[in-house]
């Protein structure tokens, strides 16, 4: 899909879109911030985009407001050493890109058009580590069933996967995010695969096993776990940001621990921070000026910050 470029999103429109998301979790609050990436995008669009552009989408809205470089904290799985590493946002962006093709990578950097909010003083991507991802980003195109890259046997038909393995071939196409949040609705923590077979179900559009028709409903009961397998590397393969999980080094040990980065959550980590902060800079104003609310967001960040320097030197 085509990342067209979307109308500047400025400090008032974000405070908006923070202030919703305080009462939402989970691909609610990922809807929200979609939203921001693209003003003007009706819902049922957004909903039916593939997972993967929806994070590239995310991720660009990050580059715009935040910047390039996201930093990321995990802890050692192993000897529960804290890590921290750097990730460039336009890396993300540009690996969906690539898996979109050329038309793709015209516009994928495009998608968001907000207007970097000056959050200077914010505290930024140190504030959201990326540890273990909410429903939103849990389940992504790996949520098929086991992550692994590459899918040698798979192959693409009109927009849908296909899978051959053993006395099973299965056609399936790419979750969206309409399908990730059917999926988190029917979650249940005492049945842990419950989503995931529901998942499933949404994506197959056909299944036979050994020339005979299966329906998607039984293939959570059904289908083994190889091919649950080979259909979680077919998504992953077609739609690489759906899902970014990478392994890191721990320096003390050695050992590598899988870190998955839920844009969601850290993007929103950001955006309360920024949002609170600001605030904080409209009571110092409105205080000491008698300005509005929207007088004082229509400043520009150098000019706020200038503002506060005059008042805290007072």
């Amino acid at each position: 899909m085509t990342r067209a470029a979307a109308s500047p999103t400025g400090p008032a429109e974000l405070l908006a879109t923070w202030e919703a998301g305080l009462a939402r979790h989970g691909w609610e609050r990922s809807l929200l911030l979609h939203r921001a990436a693209r003003p003007g995008t009706g819902t049922d669009e957004l909903l039916s985009m593939p997972v993967g552009d929806r994070e590239a989408d995310l991720y660009a809205l990050r580059r715009a407001l935040f910047g390039e470089r996201m930093q990321v904290r995990v802890e050692c799985a192993s000897c529960g050493e804290a890590m921290e590493f750097e990730l460039a946002a336009s890396a993300l962006v540009a690996r969906a890109a690539r898996a979109e093709g050329a038309e793709g990578a015209s516009g994928a950097e495009g998608a968001s058009g907000a207007v970097a909010p000056g959050a200077e003083g914010a505290s930024g991507a140190g504030a959201a580590g990326a540890e273990a991802p909410g429903a939103e980003g849990a389940s992504g195109a790996g949520a098929l069933g086991a992550e692994a890259p590459g899918a040698e046997g798979a192959g693409a038909l009109g927009g849908l996967l296909r899978v051959e393995e053993g006395e099973w071939v299965v056609e399936f196409r790419l979750p969206t995010v309409a399908d990730l949040a059917a999926a988190a609705a029917v979650a249940d923590p005492a049945d842990p695969a419950r989503a995931r077979r529901a998942l499933l179900a949404r994506c197959t559009v056909s299944a036979v096993r050994d020339g005979h028709a299966v329906a998607p409903e039984r293939l959570g009961e059904l289908l083994p776990l190889q091919v649950e397998q080979r259909l979680a590397e077919a998504a992953e393969e077609a739609d690489p940001v759906a899902d970014v999980t990478l392994d890191v080094a721990c320096p003390e040990c050695g050992e590598a621990t899988p870190a998955e980065l839920d844009i969601t959550s850290y993007l929103w980590a950001e955006l309360d921070n920024w949002a609170r902060d600001l605030l904080l800079d409209v009571h110092l104003l409105a205080t000491a000026y008698g300005w509005s609310e929207p007088e004082i967001l229509a400043l520009s960040p150098l000019r706020r910050r200038y503002y506060l320097e005059l008042c805290a030197d007072a």
